[in-house]
């Protein structure tokens, strides 16, 4: 078996409100020099190292993901 993660954020032009609402939080709490934040998604799958990376991307592109607002990445990672 093999670690595979999907990490999906939202595309650069795309507002993200639970990240500007973290970014917002943080100086009051006393968290200083954070100039911005981007929330995402991280998705962690656990597959048969006969699955090849074209069918892992299309599993991140068409389940995990929403090409038009979002971007993202695979990769195979140590379990």
């Amino acid at each position: 078996m093999a670690r595979v993660v999907v990490d999906v954020m939202p595309k650069p032009e795309i507002l993200d409100p639970q990240g500007q609402a973290v970014a917002n939080a943080l100086p009051r709490l006393g968290f200083d020099g954070i100039g911005s934040v981007r929330q995402g998604k991280r998705f962690e799958l656990d597959v048969d190292d006969s699955v090849d990376d074209a069918t892992l991307a299309k599993i991140a592109e068409t389940f995990l993901a929403n090409p038009v607002v979002e971007d993202w990445v695979v990769r195979r990672v140590e379990s």
